[in-house]
C-alpha cells in the first residue's frame, strides 16, 4: 500500500490482486504514468459515444496530451458491442499507429477496448477465440497490445476480468472470448469518475455486481477464496448501493461500489449460472442492458436453484445482516432492491417477446455459464425459468 496518495476517507491504495490496481479519488491523473509503464507512447482511448462527449474523456485526453502522449479516440461502440465494432476499432488502431489501448468506460467500452487490444496482432478471425475448449491457445500471445483499464461504472468488473462479451450479429449470439492476457495490466479505479452516473444506471450496474458475487458464491465448486471475496462484495453492495443510488456524489459509497464490482469479477472466476445464461441471449436478441437484465432474472433463478443453495443463502443472510437469516430473506432482499430501484419485475416488461422464448431457452442452455448453475439446467429448465420471468411468478 505504499506510494499511494492520501485520502481523507482512507479509501486509496495500490493493489496487485488480481492485477495492478491504482484505487482512489483523483487517480485518473496518473494515466500518463500508467501508459508509459506499459510502454505506450501512442495509446488509443476506447470509449462509448455517450462518454466521448463528456468532460471526463476530454480531461483524460488532455492529461495524456499534456504529458506528451499522443492519444487517439475510438467511440463507435454499441451498448452491447458487436463484431463490427471490433473490426472498426482495429482499423483505427492500425491506421493511427497505436501501441496500446485505454479501455475507458462501462462494460461495453471495457469489453470492446480489451478485445481490440487482444486482436491487434492476431491472424485468426475474432470468433476463433470463443471461450470453448482450449481455443484461447490459438492466440499469438506476444501480439496482444497492452491495456490500461479505467472503469466509469461499478458493475461488470471487466477491468479485472480475463474475458469479454461480443455479439456475433450473424448468429444473433453473445459470445464470450477468453484469454489470460485479456486481463488488463494496469487499472485505475477512480470513484470520482462514477459520480456523474444517473440513478437508473447506478442501480442497473450495481445489480450487475450483485449478480456476479451472488452467482459465484452459489456455484457448487471448492474455491474458498472466491467465496470470501463474493461474500464481502455483497456486504459492500448491501451497505452502499442504496446510498450511491440516492446521492450520486456520495464519494464513499461510490468507492465501495467500485471495489464491489471488481470483487464480483474476481469471484466469478469460480463460475456463474443461469442468471447470466438467460441474460446473454436476451441481450443479444433484444439489445437490453446487461446489468438490468441480470436484475430482472435474478429472483426467478434463485427460486429455481433454491433446493441446492438454501444453506449458502442462510450463510449469506447472516454475513450481510439480514433479519431471520434464510433463503427467503435473501430472496426478499433482492426483490426489495428491485422495487426500490424501479427495476422491471418481468421479462415481458423488459421487452422480451413471447415468440422468441424457445430460441432464448435454446441459446441459454448452450451458454458457457450454464454448466456451473447449481441445479442442472438444459433447454427445458431454461424455458421454465423464462416462463416464470415472463409471468412474474417467484415461487
Amino acid at each position: 500500500m505504499t506510494d499511494s496518495p492520501t485520502s481523507p476517507l482512507g479509501l486509496s491504495g495500490n493493489w496487485n490482486y488480481p492485477t495492478t490496481v491504482r484505487f482512489g479519488a483523483g487517480r485518473i491523473r496518473e494515466l500518463p504514468k500508467c501508459c508509459r509503464n506499459l510502454g505506450m507512447e501512442r495509446p488509443l482511448l476506447v470509449t462509448d459515444p455517450g462518454l466521448a462527449k463528456l468532460p471526463l474523456v476530454a480531461d483524460a485526453l488532455a492529461v495524456n496530451t499534456g504529458a506528451g502522449l499522443e492519444t487517439g479516440l475510438f467511440a463507435d461502440i454499441k451498448p452491447n458491442p458487436v463484431g463490427r465494432n471490433i473490426s472498426d476499432g482495429l482499423r483505427v488502431f492500425h491506421e493511427g499507429g497505436h501501441d496500446g489501448v485505454i479501455a475507458f468506460g462501462g462494460g461495453s467500452a471495457m469489453d470492446a477496448g480489451k478485445t481490440i487490444a487482444f486482436m491487434a496482432g492476431q491472424k485468426r478471425p475474432l470468433w476463433d477465440f470463443e471461450d470453448a475448449g482450449d481455443n484461447w491457445k490459438r492466440a499469438e500471445t506476444d501480439a496482444i497490445a497492452p491495456v490500461v483499464a479505467v472503469p466509469t461504472t461499478s458493475g461488470t468488473g471487466s477491468e479485472v476480468g480475463r474475458a469479454t462479451a461480443v455479439i456475433d450479429e450473424e448468429a444473433e449470439t453473445k459470445k464470450i472470448l477468453f484469454h489470460p492476457r485479456m486481463l488488463p495490466e494496469l487499472v485505475i479505479c477512480d470513484p470520482e469518475l462514477v459520480t456523474g452516473l444517473p440513478p437508473h444506471l447506478t442501480a442497473a450496474t450495481g445489480m450487475d455486481a450483485l449478480a456476479h458475487c451472488l452467482e459465484a458464491f452459489c456455484v457448487d465448486a471448492y474455491h474458498p477464496m472466491a467465496d470470501g471475496i463474493a461474500l464481502e462484495g455483497m456486504r459492500l453492495i448491501r451497505d452502499w448501493l442504496p446510498a450511491a443510488y440516492q446521492d450520486g456524489n456520495h464519494i464513499e459509497a461510490r468507492a465501495h461500489m467500485m471495489a464491489a464490482a471488481a470483487m464480483g469479477a474476481t469471484a466469478f472466476q469460480k463460475g456463474l449460472g443461469a442468471i447470466h445464461s438467460l441474460s446473454h441471449p436476451v441481450g443479444a436478441v433484444f439489445d437490453t442492458h446487461h446489468g438490468l437484465t441480470n436484475a430482472v432474472f435474478m429472483p426467478y433463478v434463485l427460486a429455481f436453484n433454491r433446493q441446492a443453495i438454501g444453506d449458502k443463502m442462510e450463510r449469506l443472510a447472516r454475513f450481510i445482516g439480514l433479519k431471520k437469516p434464510s433463503f427467503q430473506a435473501v430472496l426478499d432482499w433482492t426483490l426489495d432492491l428491485r422495487q426500490k430501484f424501479e427495476i422491471p419485475h418481468t421479462a415481458a416488461d423488459l421487452g422480451v417477446a413471447e415468440d422468441r422464448l424457445g430460441d432464448i431457452a435454446a441459446m441459454a442452455a448452450k451458454d458457457p455459464t450454464a454448466p456451473t448453475n447449481p441445479v442442472p439446467a438444459g433447454e427445458t429448465e431454461m424455458r421454465r425459468m423464462l416462463d416464470a420471468a415472463m409471468e412474474g411468478r417467484v415461487a
